[in-house]
């Protein structure tokens, strides 16, 4: 790809006015509408290893990856190579391949709370389907989600929610009726005793608790110690079935996802991004006995005519298979650090107010004054949203593209050098002053 030029967003323009004539906001998800930071959406033409490109020919540094699917890059050599293979033997069967197993077999060898697992296409569709699995499974009709946390737009779940919801100020959707969301309970993240009192009112009747267990809805925030295991107790004591969803941490934060980082095991999990390579794919899963309740080997009806695509099991297949040689989680958990540093020591150096998690290769920088860590959806939500537009902004103008909301996730990947993690630092040296400048205006 060329080198950085004088940034010109000419042909984004005109590409954004002719696809608000024809998709609602010119989009086919929510935040790419650049509505949280102003001005106008990218047009991405071309991307490979941790670079993108518009169709003005501009390059940036991308942090996005798609929302964390691109974990081994963009066109990684690998990944093309399989997809190649496989789309010249066909791009959709409606059939069982032999590829459906092999995937399963990597994912039941890496997560130690699954045993079987049933493939979907999205996250939102894993949500969805492993919550009627729960309550087939107990017999019971109440959920419990946290408020922030985003587990696809299901009806039941759009409370409260985090990701694209947030950051439009939309926690809730009209065309939902309340005797839907009336089955959803809402507990703040990382209050254990708050969960607990929930417990003790509605415990009977709780099919589910569902979590992400490192929320990266609400950007970055992670568990508080002993959070998770308190909420295995607390299901467990009650009958009830502990829900990770773990479609954005799942082979991001660890092999295996944040059940192998913390050592808490839920009862049923959802994965997605990572396991598909970039293509539309995702999953749940979880005990023998709790999976063949799922049609056809049981009465839990769920289907879906791509799930198991070919394509979609040889691109996580591929991406799974470069992710499990040495050395990549060590590389991305050191260069997550070392980002997160640099970008600590920038905001201090520009003395401009700033808390920052992660996790991993995940991280959040947040605007905000709080002394510590965000550690909830009150915390996260106090957070000067303009100062992050402003910076964004900046660190566009020097050649590092981010995600468009404060309350979305840094994603790093093994394409991630050294070398970029200190072209990125010195690119936010200049964003902070940016923002310095415009918080004294």
């Amino acid at each position: 790809m060329p080198e950085q030029t004088l940034r010109s967003v000419v042909d984004s323009e005109s590409a954004f006015q002719k696809a608000r004539q024809l998709m609602p906001g010119g989009v086919s998800s929510p935040v790419r509408a650049f509505k949280a930071v102003g001005g106008t959406p990218l047009f991405i033409r071309e991307a490979e290893g941790c670079y993108i490109q518009d169709i003005d020919g501009n390059q940036y540094i991308d942090y996005v990856c798609s929302y964390g699917p691109m974990i081994v890059g963009h066109a990684n050599e690998r990944v093309v190579a399989a997809l190649s293979k496989a789309i010249g033997r066909g791009t959709s069967f409606g059939a069982p391949t032999e590829s459906e197993t092999q995937l399963a077999q990597i994912l039941v060898g890496a997560l130690p709370g699954l045993e079987m697992v049933r493939f979907v296409n999205s996250g939102t569709e894993a949500a969805m389907s492993a919550i009627r699995l729960a309550r087939a499974a107990t017999g019971r009709d109440l959920v419990v989600k946290c408020i922030g946390c985003y587990h696809g737009h299901v009806d039941g779940l759009l409370v409260e929610a985090g990701s694209g919801a947030l950051t439009l100020g939309t926690p809730s959707s009209p065309g939902i009726p309340k005797s839907i969301t009336g089955n959803t309970l809402l507990a703040p993240f990382n209050d254990l005793e708050g969960a607990r009192k929930l417990f003790e009112q509605h415990g009977k009747n709780i099919a589910c608790f569902v979590v992400e267990p490192v929320a990266g809805n609400m950007g970055v925030v992670p568990p508080a110690a002993g959070y998770l295991q308190g909420l295995r107790d607390l299901c467990d004591q009650y009958g009830t079935l502990l829900l990770f969803d773990e479609v954005m941490t799942g082979f991001r934060v660890a092999w295996g996802g944040a059940q192998v980082r913390y050592g808490v095991l839920p009862d049923i999990t959802c994965l997605g991004k990572v396991i598909g390579g970039g293509l539309p794919c995702a999953a749940y899963g979880g005990s023998r006995k709790i999976m063949e309740l799922v049609s056809p080997a049981g009465p839990v009806y769920q289907a879906g005519t791509l799930s198991g695509n070919p394509l979609a099991m040889a691109g996580g297949i591929a991406t799974l298979e470069v992710l499990q040689e040495g050395g990549c989680y060590e590389a991305m958990e050191r260069r997550g650090a070392m980002l997160a540093e640099g970008l600590i020591d920038g905001a201090q150096s520009a003395g401009v107010p700033l808390a920052l998690n992660r996790v991993g290769s995940m991280l959040t920088p947040f605007f905000t004054k709080t002394a510590h860590a965000v550690t909830n959806f009150a915390e996260a939500t106090s957070s000067d949203t303009a100062a992050y537009a402003t910076f964004f902004h900046a660190m566009l103008d020097n050649g590092v593209y981010l995600a468009p909301s404060q309350y979305e996730a840094m994603f790093v990947g093994t394409a991630h050098t050294d070398a970029v993690i200190e072209k990125t630092i010195k690119a936010a040296e200049k964003a902070f002053a940016a923002v310095r400048a415009a918080q004294e205006r």
